[in-house]
């Protein structure tokens, strides 16, 4: 039976609940005091002979300290095994006390009580998205898929960035190393939909990347590059799509002098200007089955909803900007749809 435990006590141990060295430490000193526990109580019933009742009370006494007098008087034998028994007991009572001191005054208990409703959540969670790093870049996107209504996890290592999180963020966090399997586990990374990472050193975006396909091969990959060696490396290391921020912003800058209407138009479709305008796509699947294999000009979807299809992307003929009116949405088509958020709610109530 105490074989069965220890094997069970070293299994619990490397579940995700208790993966960090505080739990473990904690684990450790309750299986000691058990061990004591056990030692002084099989002691007592072979050397003395005491009944179960009895050698618990000895046990006890011993580890409480309180000075109470023996069940009967020792033989020379139960002198010599409580002797023992106390000193090396000593440094183990110092330990155990001292982590449990730890656990009460540091607020251990509550760490571990958070990690396991967390364990909780994420279990629950299907095709979310993980973002890594919560930088500039970082903090961006998790703003926009806050906007999108997205589930998402947050994974940051460093814990002066977090201070710069809402006080009650809508979204699960995860202070930790993004490359470590096990923290991709605790993440979900097996039922995710994307990996976005967005921390300035390519080397660990890359690293992230390898580790994250090798538990999800079909996982979404979008990783920041700040060299423009990286790209390629990045891409050959799992990445879907690579983004890089400042030659993006190069550009951006440079078509505002030249192209500034176009910008503006675009700052308006993606939600940067003030704008009651958004962008959202829609699958064949999402339609109801009435609407299904109906082209557009059937569906009518202007006068219905006040939404327009600017795009659709169609996997026969590939991507169609502004298609016409007699195209049939067939299945695993996406439709790119422009409206004001009123528009795209009628729009989703309507025809999804």
């Amino acid at each position: 039976m105490v074989f069965v435990l220890l094997k069970g006590l070293c299994t619990f141990t490397r579940s995700p609940i208790f993966m960090s060295d505080s739990a473990r430490s904690f684990l450790y000193a309750a299986l000691i005091l058990f061990l004591s526990v056990f030692v002084g109580v099989s002691g007592y019933m072979v050397v003395e002979g005491y009944s179960m009742l009895d050698a618990v009370y000895m046990t006890m006494l011993l580890i409480s300290t309180v000075g109470f007098s023996e069940v009967r008087p020792l033989s020379e034998g139960g002198k010599l095994f409580t002797s023992i028994y106390m000193v090396v007991n000593l440094g183990a009572y110092a330990y155990v006390i001292s982590v449990i001191s730890r656990y009460i005054f540091e607020g251990e208990f509550q760490k571990i009580f958070t990690t396991f409703i967390f364990n909780k959540k994420t279990k629950r969670l299907k095709n979310h998205i993980i973002v890594v790093g919560y930088g500039r870049t970082g903090a961006k996107t998790c703003l926009e898929l806050i906007k999108s209504k997205r589930q998402f996890i947050l994974i940051e290592s460093n814990e002066e960035i977090l201070k710069y999180l809402p006080k009650k963020p809508s979204f699960q966090i995860i202070t930790d190393d993004a490359s470590k399997e096990e923290v991709l586990h605790r993440a979900g990374i097996e039922q995710a939909d994307s990996l976005i990472i967005t921390l300035p050193d390519d080397a660990e975006n890359m690293l992230i990347c390898i580790t994250a396909k090798g538990l999800n091969p079909n996982i979404n990959i979008v990783a920041r590059a700040s060299e423009e060696s990286a790209e390629k490396k990045l891409y050959r290391a799992g990445a879907t799509k690579v983004v890089k921020p400042f030659a993006l912003g190069g550009i951006h800058m440079a078509h505002i002098i030249t192209q500034p209407h176009v910008i503006e138009f675009l700052e308006i479709l993606t939600g940067v200007a003030d704008q009651n305008l958004k962008l959202e796509e829609f699958t064949f699947e999402e339609l109801k089955k009435e609407f299904h294999n109906k082209s557009i000009r059937e569906l009518d979807i202007r006068k219905n909803t006040g939404a327009t299809i600017i795009g659709l992307k169609s996997q026969k003929k590939g991507f169609m900007f502004d298609p016409n009116s007699d195209t049939i949405i067939s299945e695993k088509d996406i439709m790119i749809v422009l409206g004001s958020e009123e528009n795209l709610e009628k729009f989703e109530s309507y025809f999804a």
